[in-house]
């Protein structure tokens, strides 16, 4: 599985990594603890996470 920072991340070492998992899902963790736990999603939910965050929809 390969994992991989945002392009926005500018060479920052304390990001979000992501993984495509087989089947469509998403994995995500922290780059600081990469052998520590990680969250995963479907790909629907993955996709409802992404388009709350393009409408600022998390905070509440």
């Amino acid at each position: 599985m390969n994992w991989f920072k945002s392009s926005h991340s500018g060479g920052q070492t304390d990001c979000v990594e992501v993984a495509w998992l087989p089947a469509g899902g998403v994995g995500v963790r922290d780059s600081k603890n990469p052998a520590g736990p990680a969250l995963t999603f479907t790909a629907a939910e993955w996709t409802t996470f992404i388009a709350a965050l393009r409408v600022d929809r998390l905070d509440g």
